[in-house]
């Protein structure tokens, strides 16, 4: 591993031999530090959402609320999930939700392991993007810096353009396929005529569409195939 990333992990599965387990691999792994372990997952969810865990380690079966109910609601956007299960079922619909890998039970060491460096190069990927060159756009008469790693989606709207950020709106007079010539393509993906989304704000795709937060966003059927693909399922 690189010991340059340490990230602070929870575990949420109420089996105590599968959470034994967990706890046993996260100590044997550099760069990993167990902070939380419980069967409650709502107990976990008000710590995540308070931005306490960098990944969480979530039994998908739980009688309380089980770990896809719980994806849908953790609001923090640099938590990230790897789910662990002993049934596949969920696979699809946990990748849906842009969770890290998906370990089935019994977990070894090895797949755990494997887990742990997707991890890893999911966080260098976050990093690059949010040490990425801001944008320069003119809106009104003030020239505005966007940090691209704020951007959520960005909307066409005829002569203009909207960037919708963490921290507001701003329009600016341009064209969309003019502003994706000047985006990084492994961070921005566009969906629809309408549409270029920030592939790191992203909760899930479900339905043709895409869902940032509040905001469902529609896929165009001439993106769908590129959205899939960029998206690691092409």
């Amino acid at each position: 591993m690189d010991n340059q990333q340490s990230f602070r992990c929870f575990i949420v599965d109420d089996e105590p031999l599968a959470g034994r387990l967990l706890e046993d691999y996260i100590d044997r792994t550099p760069g990993l530090e167990l902070v939380f372990k419980t069967g409650h997952p709502l107990e976990a969810l008000e710590r995540i959402n308070k931005g306490e865990a960098d990944v969480v380690f979530l039994d998908v079966q739980m009688p309380e609320l089980n770990g896809v109910e719980l994806m849908r609601m953790i609001r923090h956007p640099s938590c990230q999930v790897i789910l662990t299960t002993a049934y596949t079922q969920y696979a699809f619909e946990g990748f849906e939700h842009d969770v890290v890998d998906y370990l089935l039970k019994p977990i070894t060491y090895e797949r755990f392991g494997a887990s742990v460096v997707k991890l890893q190069e999911r966080n260098s990927r976050r990093l690059a993007a949010g040490t990425a060159a801001p944008l320069f756009i003119k809106t009104g008469h003030r020239i505005q810096k966007i940090d691209l790693a704020s951007v959520c989606y960005i909307e066409g709207l005829r002569d203009y353009i909207a960037f919708h950020m963490t921290t507001g709106k701003y329009l600016t007079l341009e064209n969309l396929k003019e502003m994706e010539t000047l985006l990084p393509s492994g961070q921005f993906i566009r969906i629809h005529r309408s549409y270029i989304v920030n592939k790191h704000r992203i909760d899930y795709v479900e339905k043709g569409r895409v869902v940032i937060g509040t905001e469902f966003l529609p896929i165009g059927e001439t993106y769908r195939e590129e959205v899939m693909t960029k998206l690691g399922f092409g």
